[in-house]
């Protein structure tokens, strides 16, 4: 993974509103035409982005672009995610259709 933070151009990211509810999480201002100009610019059929706050505390948005490393053909520079809970068996279906009823 690279260092160097990549910037979206022409999307703004603010902290919420002091007043704003809860669920709100960040405000994001988009300079239309400079953020058409970026994504053109850009190579892919999707870009993730992480939301971040500076040392300074400017909120902004960061390219993320981490691939696995079976596609970057390198080692990865990000930790393994572990598994919250173990893997559920998927469920069975036992029931014949016959074993509905008629409606």
């Amino acid at each position: 993974m690279s260092t160097d933070t990549k910037f979206i151009n022409g999307l703004i990211v603010k902290e919420p509103n002091e007043r704003a509810p809860d669920y709100v999480k960040a405000r994001l201002s988009i300079k239309r035409e400079e953020l058409i100009a970026w994504l053109q610019s850009e190579q892919g059929e999707w870009i993730n982005a992480d939301i971040k706050v500076s040392q300074g505390g400017k909120w902004y948005a960061a390219v993320d672009d981490w691939k696995p490393d079976s596609q970057r053909g390198q080692q990865s520079s990000r930790p393994a995610r572990q598994q919250s809970a173990p893997q559920r068996p998927a469920p069975v279906d036992d029931f014949a259709d016959d074993d509905l009823p008629p409606f």
